[in-house]
């Protein structure tokens, strides 16, 4: 079953379960997959790897809207953030551990031949594919800083 079959068939039992956080957060996703597969000259399917960018996506705009929310006194829309973006992980491969992170860069350093922070777009390019909706590209991007810092 594809991504989007299983985020269909969950927004139906969220319906006839009346959970409105999970029915209306599901909506909002399918929506903006169904937006992407519009946008450009011809409309077509994303793939599983697509769809798991534009959860990615959606996840950190919960983040950080929660974030912002918080920082503002809001904590019940704070909250309200906080569960869509349990929702959405769901559907998200297992996140990474900042270690397993660090790893990957690690070995991306070494095979890049990488020196300094002038050869952070090298590090970048070959690890980007190995987290790809793993990690949040913020955090990968500070790590490699620290990586090629050092």
């Amino acid at each position: 079953m594809s991504i989007k079959e299983s985020l269909r068939s969950d927004l139906t039992e969220a319906i006839r379960g009346r959970d409105e956080i999970t029915s209306s957060t599901i909506r909002m996703v399918l929506t903006a997959i169904t937006n992407e597969e519009v946008a450009g000259k011809e409309a077509r399917v994303l793939s599983d790897d697509e769809i798991i960018t534009v959860l990615s996506r959606e996840a950190k705009k919960r983040r950080e809207a929660a974030e912002a929310f918080e920082n503002a006194g809001r904590a019940d829309k704070a909250t309200l953030e906080k569960a869509e973006g349990e929702v959405i992980a769901k559907y998200l491969p297992a996140q990474l551990s900042v270690d397993e992170i660090k790893k990957i860069i690690a070995d991306a350093v070494t095979s890049t031949g990488a020196a300094g922070p002038a050869d952070m777009g090298k590090v970048m390019g070959a690890v980007k594919p190995l987290i790809a909706g793993k990690a949040d590209g913020s955090i990968v991007s500070t790590l490699v800083k620290e990586a090629l810092n050092k």
